[in-house]
Formats: structure tokens, C-alpha cells, sequence
């Protein structure tokens, strides 16, 4: 049994220790933000990359949520200012800008349209809390890559991250810079993209860092095929990570063919059987178990 003076000491000491943050927080003002969108301002564009930018009444918000089509960015902000380059779809974008704050959240909209070839594969990943590292990892289909049994080798698929940010056969890794010339910690957004990707088995993973008194987060993946196609599939991943270092896998993605895919979300869905590989959760613990240590 603990002394008074004990107790005394434990009292003191959970009270100096700072309160640690969780999930995204919102801005200071008690009167309702109000947001404008700058760029895009609508019509027509041909480039592959769009410019989102505005402006928020309350300087305290960070950071802004931004929604194009459904893709959700979490976007820094600073002294009311915030801009970033993302990926355009073929043919319609919607523009969703939110701000909160303790008054209320607010949001502005606008729709621009993209003359350019439909996009096959994105991947964007987002996290609810700051001063961490959530990094995407994309694993990509080789010829070697499955053997004859049918079972997929990891060490021989080619492997986009923040390092690697290009791929042999062209898939794209945007890093989480926002405003800077490298890597930042925080709330994303990681973006991947690959215009024509080779058939076969894509692996889509995050490996987790945290720090200081940020114990825990939630991130936060969508991931589109065949943007802006009839063939068009849209899924949403959230997933909590805790321990430092761990990789999860998020999701597997089968390309079959032109317009043709399949999508696998460990947790989610069903264990696929042929034409998938027969060992994809063996690879999913020892990926696992290869972050951790």
C-alpha cells in the first residue's frame, strides 16, 4: 500500500505531464471560419496535377480537410493559407475545402474538368494526428515476382516509398513535403499513382513512427482504380496504429487486365483464392514482423 506522501507524488507528477494529443484538432476561433478556394476556379484544364489553394478567416485552423471526389487530403495550413499539388481525375473534379473551429465547420466547393487520360491506380494515405510518420509503402508486380507455386516473393517485387519514389515501369510516389524539399511528419498526405500499371499483384502498406507523447493514430487510405471510367472502384481503409515501427498491410490489389481488377483489404474481406497468390497473410505477419524489429 502507497504512503500519503506517495500518493502525493504520483498526484504531482500525472499532473505536470502533458496531455497527449489525439486525433486532428481544430482551430481556436469561436466564430465560425469562413474558407475560399482561390485555385482551382473552375472551367477546364489539361494538366495532370491541380493546384488547390485559399485561404481560412481563422489563422488558428490546422489543418484543412480537402475532398476531391471523394479522396480525403488533410492539408497544413498557415496564417490563414493553405496550397497543395494533387492529382487531377479525367473528366470531373470536385473540390471540397472544410475548415473547423470551435464555432462550427465550414467549406467551399468548386468543380473543374480534366482533359486527360483516366488514371488506373491511386493511393492516398492520411493520418489524424500530427508529429508522426505514417509512410506509404507500395510493393509492385514483377515477372518474378510469383513463382511456379503460386506463391508471391516480396523481395522480388519492386518497392515505392519515400526513398524510391519512382518505379520501373512508371508509378509515381508524391512525398508528404508540403511546402518544404522533403519528407515532413504529420497528417499526409502520401500520394501514389501509377497511369498504366502491369498486371499482377500490388501491395499497399504503412510503416509507423510516432513521437513524443503521440502514442497512437488512425490512418486513413483511399485508394481508386480506373478513375474517371465506368470500370471506376473506389475503397476506404482505416486502421489504427500503436506500436513503433509496425508495418500493416492495407490492401492488395490484383490488376487482371485493362479496366479489370480486384481488391483485397485484410480485416475486410474474404481470403481470395486463384487467380491470387496462396500466401499473401504469411506475407502480411512477416512484413508485419519485419517493421517491428
Amino acid at each position: 500500500m502507497l504512503g500519503a506522501a506517495s500518493v502525493l507524488a504520483l498526484l504531482a507528477l500525472s499532473s505536470a505531464s502533458p496531455a497527449r494529443e489525439t486525433g486532428m484538432p481544430i482551430g481556436e476561433g469561436k466564430t465560425r471560419p469562413e474558407v475560399k478556394i482561390t485555385s482551382p476556379l473552375g472551367g477546364w484544364t489539361v494538366g495532370r496535377m491541380m493546384n488547390v489553394e485559399g485561404t481560412i478567416s481563422d489563422q488558428t485552423v490546422d489543418p484543412v480537410v480537402v475532398s476531391v471526389n471523394g479522396d480525403r487530403y488533410l492539408i497544413r495550413a498557415a496564417s490563414g493559407h493553405f496550397a497543395r499539388q494533387l492529382p487531377a481525375a479525367s473528366g470531373k473534379n470536385v473540390v471540397t475545402v472544410m475548415a473547423a473551429n470551435q464555432g462550427g465547420t465550414a467549406q467551399a466547393q468548386v468543380t473543374t474538368y480534366a482533359q486527360i487520360p483516366p488514371v488506373p491506380l491511386k493511393a492516398v494515405l492520411t493520418s489524424d494526428t500530427d508529429g508522426v510518420y505514417t509512410d506509404l509503402h507500395i510493393y509492385e508486380p514483377t515477372r518474378e515476382s510469383v513463382d511456379a507455386q503460386g506463391k508471391l516473393a516480396l523481395e522480388k517485387m519492386a518497392h515505392v516509398y519515400w526513398a524510391q519514389t519512382e518505379s520501373p515501369t512508371g508509378g509515381t510516389f508524391f512525398l508528404n513535403e508540403q511546402g518544404g524539399d522533403f519528407d515532413k511528419p504529420g497528417y499526409g498526405p502520401y500520394l501514389y499513382v501509377h497511369r498504366a500499371p502491369p498486371q499482377g499483384v500490388f501491395l499497399i502498406a504503412t510503416n509507423y513512427w510516432p513521437s513524443g507523447d503521440k502514442a497512437h493514430t488512425v490512418g486513413m487510405l483511399n485508394l481508386t482504380l480506373f478513375e474517371g471510367t465506368p470500370q471506376e472502384v473506389r475503397r476506404a481503409v482505416r486502421i489504427p496504429l500503436a506500436t513503433p515501427g509496425t508495418t500493416r498491410v492495407l490492401a492488395w490489389v490484383n490488376v487482371l487486365g485493362p479496366g479489370r481488377a480486384a481488391v483485397y483489404v485484410p480485416g475486410q474481406d474474404v481470403v481470395p483464392g486463384a487467380p491470387w497468390p496462396t500466401n499473401l497473410d504469411e506475407l502480411a505477419n512477416k512484413l508485419a514482423k519485419k517493421g517491428s524489429d
